[in-house]
């Protein structure tokens, strides 16, 4: 399923009770409903806002809340984060800047995984581990119930296959006690995305995916016809020098960065796909809205089409 304009043409799009509207937000791409959350398809990533390799404090505090203030005066309405970044750091960044919460916005976090004291990444993924991650991210967001959390499976090299049952009946149990409203996975397998349907309904699956990283082509189609929303990180990510050089030539011809291609062209893949870019600069995320609502050309896409095949 393919969404050409980016811009708007689509004024509305259903697919089994989520819905793509572009109608109600000036920012590309419109919104997604899924269930009773509407998010912003351009949305805004805050892993960034933390010190480097996503420890400890941002180099610019005061800077760090003016970012996040303009993500509210933008209209977004979906920030993604995680207790893990920092940690804690940039959760208490949010509710600094922004609690209490305009009633729009929608705070989605991930637990799985935690930091060592060498900034790796090990899983956390027992019932004790998660219970703990869901009440840490419930405290420094400042919030009685957690809108979205996405259960992070694998590791820093990406997906890992292996059963993801018992972490994500966790979550399913937390949701039941009101903590949790609804459920995602993130860096998951195809196999894990059928697991975790099989047990409860996701609202949204977050794994690695842009022109050049492309193996998540097939379940993204899966995805909108079941009307779950698709959110691609690191949008830039993996891309060899020729694909980056392939990349800056169709930015060049229609006078756009590649970040500004890269986006659109996420956002024209399919209406299920949202958006997360982060950045420390409040004029670099005004950049990025501006950037992604660039319509590319038949003739644009399918060049850009080659990159990852």
């Amino acid at each position: 399923m393919l969404v050409r304009d980016a811009s708007g043409v689509i004024d509305q799009l259903s697919t089994r009770g989520s819905t793509m509207s572009t109608s109600s937000t000036p920012l590309p791409g419109g919104t997604w409903t899924a269930g009773d959350l509407t998010l912003t398809r351009f949305g805004y990533g805050a892993m960034q806002l933390a010190g480097p390799w996503v420890v400890g404090p941002p180099a610019d505090h005061d800077g760090a809340l003016a970012v996040l203030r303009e993500v509210v005066d933008l209209g977004i309405t979906h920030i993604d984060t995680a207790d893990a970044y920092g940690p804690r750091v940039t959760n208490e960044l949010i509710r600094e800047a922004l609690h209490p919460y305009p009633e729009s916005l929608h705070v989605v976090t991930k637990v799985g995984a935690t930091r060592d004291e060498r900034g790796g990444w090990p899983p956390a993924r027992r019932p004790d581990d998660l219970r703990r991650a869901v009440d840490a991210n419930l405290e420094s967001l400042g919030l009685d119930a957690l809108d979205l959390v996405n259960l992070r499976m694998g590791n820093a090299e990406g997906p890992v296959s292996g059963s993801l049952a018992e972490a994500f009946e966790t979550l399913v149990e937390l949701q039941r006690q009101g903590l949790v409203r609804h459920l995602g996975v993130s860096n998951a397998t195809p196999e894990q995305v059928a697991e975790a349907r099989s047990i409860a309904p996701i609202a949204c699956v977050q794994n690695v995916y842009n022109l050049a990283v492309r193996q998540d082509d097939e379940l993204i189609d899966e995805l909108a016809e079941a009307g779950i929303a698709y959110v691609p990180f690191f949008p830039l990510g993996g891309f060899t020098p020729l694909q980056s050089s392939a990349l800056s030539a169709v930015a060049d011809r229609v006078s756009a960065t590649p970040m500004a291609v890269a986006l659109s062209w996420l956002l024209q893949r399919s209406p299920n796909v949202l958006l997360i870019p982060g950045t420390k600069s409040a004029a670099h995320l005004r950049e990025n809205a501006a950037g992604a609502g660039l319509v590319l050309s038949e003739q644009d896409l399918a060049e850009l089409d080659q990159i990852g095949r």
